[in-house]
């Protein structure tokens, strides 16, 4: 297990499988929109990619999940759709989608330790 999931686990109280789909889930939005500067947040979680092919095959969930994440979208701009879609995600790991709110301090706070400040705020800029 990796360090980053054993501190989910630890910190929310999250299963192993839950700590791992949230944290990839939450990875691979940062992967498509930090495109080259990902590879920043690749040196300091090493299993990055490993995580995020751990997240649900379908985050949106197609249906009603994807079309709440598309009108989502549409009315409130990308961020909205972004977070719909997670939500989605967190959803099909059985996490409601506050534990998004829960993961991200978390994620941030361990990107801070291991990159520091500028790793954390290239990341913050994605998840915030």
């Amino acid at each position: 297990m990796s360090e980053l999931v054993n501190l989910l686990v630890s910190e929310l109280g999250v299963q192993q499988n839950q700590a791992a789909g949230g944290a990839g889930l939450l990875l691979k939005l940062a992967q498509n929109k930090l495109g080259g500067d990902f590879s920043k947040i690749t040196s300091i979680i090493p299993d990055a990619k490993k995580l995020i092919s751990s997240t649900p095959k379908d985050p949106v969930g197609g249906g009603l999940m994807g079309l709440a994440g598309s009108l989502a979208g549409s009315l409130g701009g990308a961020k909205a759709g972004q977070l719909a879609a997670l939500a989605g995600g967190f959803g099909q790991l059985n996490l409601s989608p506050d534990m998004i709110g829960k993961f991200v301090p978390v994620l941030l706070s361990f990107a801070k330790s291991k990159g520091g400040a500028e790793v954390m705020q290239l990341l913050a800029g994605v998840l915030r």
